[in-house]
């Protein structure tokens, strides 16, 4: 089982090259040079994860917190949960990408899943951001406990963690692949109906700046679910005795259970109770995300049809270029650095 056993990077390695012979189990010296790298792909995909960079400070919940109050019961209740939930989904994934990270012996694709995990930690900082505007110290407390409390909410995220534990308790190929599938389902699709929540909050103009906190956070997922893509396939392209009939039947029937835990989930949240957010829409909206994610690594989609989203307004909100524009009021922002008085948020 020699090949299948991951070893870990080192520090420095005087007798390998910069450029890295392979992402796992590799040899390189760990100096990184951008313009000697081993995959073509790593560099854009820096450029574009820099671009994406943003922080809670930037925007402005004033707004929010005057609106929050004036939320239906159910729209509060939803909204607090979405946000204890993704907060726990991403404290979880930032300690799973420093661990991958550290099995990844190419310095280039490292360099990015270390800008992966500080992109996790402002995520979560978002939410803290979120929540202290909007409720005193106790609710938001009690937000952050949800993930012990709600049986609906501990089985989802037992399912991903369950996932990556078996990776960080035996870090083999196998084990690294099968992880990955994982973390596509926490990244691209157990977030996504939480993302539909506060889009359609957004287009009824409520809580805009939460949801534009939320593009943001949305966009920078869709390059991370890419990067850990990509890394699968690199994976798989150097140990292809992995690629088997096995690998496609457990990849498939994985995201079917994730599409019905999250469609567990978006009944228990979302229900009949939200103006212009349809359940069944939601749960065609499940699927088809899992259709998508599946078929980006390579596999078969786990759901006969379902090839469209049937949430057509959302397009608006998920396909953002990365200019740092206001889907939501579709006001042009200018993301230079410039003090709090002055960071045209006030202008929402």
């Amino acid at each position: 089982m020699g090949a299948n056993v991951l070893t870990k990077r080192v520090l420095m390695d005087p007798e390998a090259p910069n450029r890295s012979t392979a992402i796992v189990n590799g040899k390189s010296s760990n100096v990184l040079n951008w313009d000697d790298v081993a995959y073509p792909w790593a560099y854009p995909k820096y450029k574009r994860m820099l671009a994406n960079f943003w922080t809670p400070f930037e925007i402005n919940m004033s707004q929010d917190i005057k609106q929050f109050p004036q939320l239906t019961e159910h729209e509060q209740n939803a909204f607090l949960k979405i946000i204890g939930l993704l907060a726990l989904l991403d404290s979880i994934q930032t300690d799973y990408a420093g661990k991958v990270a550290d099995y990844i012996t190419d310095s280039s694709i490292n360099a990015l899943m270390i800008i992966l995990a500080q992109q996790e930690v402002i995520h979560n900082h978002s939410y803290s951001y979120v929540l202290s505007s909007i409720v005193p110290k106790n609710i938001q407390d009690e937000v952050f406990e949800y993930w012990r409390n709600e049986p609906v909410l501990r089985k989802r995220n037992e399912f991903v963690t369950n996932g990556y534990i078996a990776f960080a308790e035996q870090p083999n190929v196998e084990n690294l692949l099968k992880s990955i599938v994982f973390d596509v389902i926490l990244e691209g699709l157990f977030f996504y109906s939480g993302f539909a929540f506060f889009y359609n909050l957004a287009r009824n103009q409520k809580m805009v700046a939460t949801s534009t906190m939320i593009n943001y956070i949305n966009r920078d997922e869709q390059l991370h679910v890419d990067l850990f893509v990509k890394i699968f396939k690199e994976v798989l392209k150097q140990y292809p005795e992995y690629d088997t009939p096995e690998l496609e039947r457990f990849v498939i029937e994985t995201f079917k259970q994730a599409a019905e835990l999250e469609i567990e989930w978006a009944r228990l949240i979302i229900g009949h109770n939200i103006e212009g957010l349809y359940l069944q829409d939601v749960e065609s909206y499940i699927k088809f995300y899992a259709n998508v994610r599946s078929n980006q690594l390579g596999f078969p989609r786990p759901f006969e049809g379902y090839r469209t989203n049937p949430l057509k307004w959302m397009k608006a909100y998920e396909e953002v270029d990365l200019g740092k524009s206001d889907f939501f009021e579709q006001k042009s922002r200018q993301y230079t650095k410039v003090n709090h008085i002055d960071n045209g948020f006030d202008e929402l």
